[in-house]
């Protein structure tokens, strides 16, 4: 049996995104999770788990051969170096400028970069500002 801790924020249980490629997508977010400092805890033939995040091929038992629509994913960043470190990381592995990094007028402080993934869904890293946090995250620990 294997031993696995997920660690969980306060809104988003999880996600999954389905992909026509699924090693061009497997690239393309181990890197941009590496920049964000979150690690992919796990990899196969046709998925990557990381905490919140599945990213899975079509062809997965999860996607029942079905892509889906639009998506939007924003990522958590701890700080302004993170955000930058992230739009570095998606554009040298295959990520579509969709956003340079720098302040947005959702709310002051909001500062935020956009790219296209390699299957064009619309991913972001931000961050909020200075904000005190109940906990860095909910620890999920598992055996299956």
């Amino acid at each position: 049996m294997e031993s696995m801790t997920l660690h969980r924020g306060r809104l988003i249980d999880h996600i999954l995104l389905v992909v026509e490629d699924f090693e061009a997508s497997k690239d393309f977010y181990t890197a941009v999770l590496s920049a964000l400092e979150i690690p992919v805890i796990t990899t196969a033939n046709d998925y990557l788990l990381a905490d919140e995040l599945v990213v899975a091929s079509r062809h997965s038992p999860e996607a029942a051969g079905k892509l889906t629509g639009r998506h939007h994913l924003a990522f958590q960043a701890r700080d302004r170096d993170r955000v930058d470190a992230f739009y570095h990381a998606a554009r040298t592995h295959g990520g579509r400028d969709n956003g340079a990094p720098g302040e947005r007028h959702y709310h002051p402080g909001y500062y935020a970069a956009f790219v296209l993934d390699p299957q064009g869904k619309n991913i972001e890293a931000v961050y909020h500002g200075e904000a005190e946090r109940s906990a860095g995250s909910v620890a999920i620990s598992f055996t299956q």
